[in-house]
């Protein structure tokens, strides 16, 4: 066994002993869910989001791949696919950090500290800078109506269909939001 599949297997192992779920997308150890609670004193505290990790061939010289499955309101996540924006991922990443850390430093700090000025989600991020309140409120809305915990299984089973339908409450909620690529038949 090599030592990055070695090292990819032990760190999997030890994110599975710090009590986070993890369930297994493929045999190959490479694709895997985890279950991630909002951090404390943050407006994400109480939600609950399904994250895809991807962990690269190089892994751990090169980061792990991470997205949220199911929607959440961030400067520097992407509504529609999830995916994170992650500076300390992409250019502080070192194979001195490992899953763990992760999901207790990385995520926690991303949704801790939101940075606007470099955006995945541009509404988001202007909401934020023009006012904080409305912006804490729509984050608190959307982790009612997406990131229960009841959503989380529920996130898995219909993994990110883009064309996904809007039913009709979806629909009227979204209605200060423009709705993009939504034609009618």
């Amino acid at each position: 066994m090599s030592s990055p599949s070695k090292r990819r297997e032990m760190d999997l192992m030890k994110l599975m002993m710090s009590d986070y779920k993890v369930e297994m997308i493929n045999d190959g150890m490479q694709e895997f869910y985890v279950e991630f609670n909002g951090p404390k004193d943050s407006p994400y505290h109480g939600g609950v989001w399904k994250i895809r990790v991807e962990l690269p061939d190089a892994y751990p010289y090169k980061s792990p791949s991470i997205g949220f499955i199911n929607k959440i309101y961030h400067p520097n996540v992407d509504e529609m696919s999830g995916s994170v924006c992650l500076d300390v991922i992409n250019q502080t990443w070192s194979p001195m950090f490992d899953l763990v850390n992760v999901f207790e430093v990385f995520l926690p700090q991303l949704l801790l500290y939101p940075n606007p000025s470099d955006p995945l989600n541009g509404e988001a991020a202007a909401l934020m800078m023009r006012d904080r309140t409305t912006y804490e409120q729509r984050v608190k809305e959307y982790c009612e109506k997406y990131a229960k915990p009841e959503d989380v299984g529920a996130a898995a089973a219909e993994e990110k269909s883009s064309d996904e339908e809007l039913s009709e409450d979806e629909y009227a909620a979204s209605d200060d939001e423009e709705i993009a690529g939504k034609a009618d038949p």
